[in-house]
């Protein structure tokens, strides 16, 4: 029997309609400046399995944190008559920031999560104070990404059928340059929500390379990089040095795709740094 949302390993915090009548779900702790985490692309996600160990030193630092499940992902809508384009990504992101009347945020983007902060900062640069980027997509041609073995290995393993707790495994472990850092909670997370996601989630999901419009975004950046990287190639990080002027990153040897899992102390008092004095 496919898993419903109730059913799923994952706290449940709120729910918000936005105008396109998507209904998104995230968790919010703390108070203060706005921070929106932003998960990445991989089958089972969700804001919470992704941040877990991160947003509660935010919220310590003075932060109001909102813990974003993507559509696809987490507890939040999965339709399956859309096509899941970054387009689709910055209108839902972009209503939840009108529904909630935020005003400007911090997006915090892994991934996927980093080309949608990308989108969101490109189409609705108002609504943007600061951006924190690790191992962003949407500098890259599509065909770059399915080049990389972490890239392969999970079209493979989703290919092969419904993804139980080892086939989860078999891919997240790529996630990491020491896989013994990949808890079993997460695992077991990830592969409850896998089963519940839209076939079309992964057929139609097109980021376009945004690197010629890097260049428009003002905003203070900050970015992490792992030389070991398997998803996405770390040389990326030369197209954001060399066409944001308010950018600084952070490449991290030993380090794969999850910075926020593999050096979370250091990720977590650098990016709080850089909110308190950029």
């Amino acid at each position: 029997m496919t898993a419903q949302p109730q059913d799923l390993p994952l706290p449940t915090g709120h729910f918000v309609k936005i105008e396109n009548g998507l209904t998104l779900h995230y968790l919010e702790e703390g108070s203060g400046p706005v921070v929106i985490w932003l998960h990445g692309s991989g089958p089972g996600a969700s804001g919470f399995s992704n941040f877990k160990e991160n947003y509660p030193e935010f919220v310590k630092a003075g932060y109001r944190n909102i813990i974003l499940d993507l559509p696809g992902f987490g507890r939040s809508d999965k339709p399956d008559d859309v096509n899941y384009d970054l387009d689709f990504f910055v209108a839902a992101l972009n209503g939840l920031i009108k529904a909630l009347d935020l005003g400007k945020v911090t997006l915090l983007g892994n991934s996927l999560g980093g080309a949608i902060a990308l989108g969101q900062a490109l189409a609705y640069p108002n609504t943007i104070e600061r951006l924190v980027l690790m191992a962003p997509g949407g500098v890259e041609e599509r065909e770059t990404y399915f080049q990389m073995e972490g890239i392969q290995r999970m079209v493979e393993v989703f290919n092969r059928g419904p993804m139980g707790i080892e086939e989860m495994r078999e891919v997240m472990s790529l996630q990491l340059f020491d896989a013994s850092a990949l808890s079993d909670d997460i695992l077991a997370e990830r592969s409850a929500v896998a089963v519940t996601q839209p076939a079309n989630l992964f057929s139609t999901m097109m980021v376009p390379n945004m690197t010629e419009r890097l260049s428009e975004i003002n905003c203070p950046v900050l970015g992490f990089w792992g030389i070991n990287d398997r998803f996405n190639p770390h040389q990326g990080v030369h197209k954001f040095l060399d066409n944001l002027p308010k950018a600084r990153f952070l490449m991290l040897n030993r380090c794969g795709h999850w910075v926020q899992v593999e050096h979370t102390r250091l990720f977590n008092a650098t990016c709080i740094d850089f909110l308190q004095n950029s």
